[in-house]
């Protein structure tokens, strides 16, 4: 029997209507458009290179638009707010992307993850060397479409997000495909 791992993920109470009337939950684009509405783009954007990416680890299947975020300690794990909850998941292993955290605040803010210390000194004497004023604009901005190279450098080093260098229950997360009813082990609902 494969090894089972417990998560836990917050998502919208409609997703309890997906898992009765679909038998699966999945997040789709327009989930994250409801929740981030203005910013929905950023966010889109950056998860279909996550989806990409993760998808070389962990197949993703038929039909799954976006992977669903969670926690890996019931401490950390993000509690039910009005017109949410949260599920307790049983997870096999072989289905789970694992990511760091603190990397992925990197690729929200569309700059290179260094592979250490050095390299991240390494990194910004080599930008500064070449008259770019700040790190943040190879991806969006007034950079993006001039220096394809940087754009690439950077985007490549997100691949760094699936490294983990410190294994701890607020840093390290995980991603799913999808929840199935069999998945659930509890549903927390919001108390006001």
């Amino acid at each position: 029997m494969e090894d089972m791992v417990t998560l836990w993920t917050r998502q919208d109470e409609r997703s309890l209507r997906d898992l009765e009337r679909l038998g699966v939950f999945r997040n789709k684009e327009r989930y994250i458009r409801d929740n981030y509405e203005d910013v929905s783009d950023h966010f889109i954007y950056l998860y279909k290179w996550f989806v990409e990416a993760a998808s070389k680890r962990v197949p993703k299947p038929e039909g799954v638009e976006f992977p669903i975020w969670c926690s890996i300690s019931h401490e950390s794990m993000l509690r039910p707010i009005l017109g949410t909850v949260a599920y307790k998941l049983r997870i096999p292993k072989s289905q789970i992307i694992y990511f760091d955290g603190g990397k992925w605040d990197y690729v929200l803010n569309h700059i290179y993850i260094p592979r250490d210390l050095d390299d991240q000194v390494e990194y910004m004497e080599d930008i500064d060397k070449k008259g770019f004023k700040d790190q943040f604009n190879f991806i969006e901005g007034k950079y993006s479409r001039l220096y394809p190279q940087e754009r690439k450098r950077v985007m490549d080093s997100w691949e760094r997000v699936f490294e983990i260098d410190h294994w701890n229950i607020f840093s390290t997360q995980a991603n799913i495909w999808e929840i199935k009813p069999e998945n659930i082990l509890e549903v927390y609902k919001y108390r006001e």
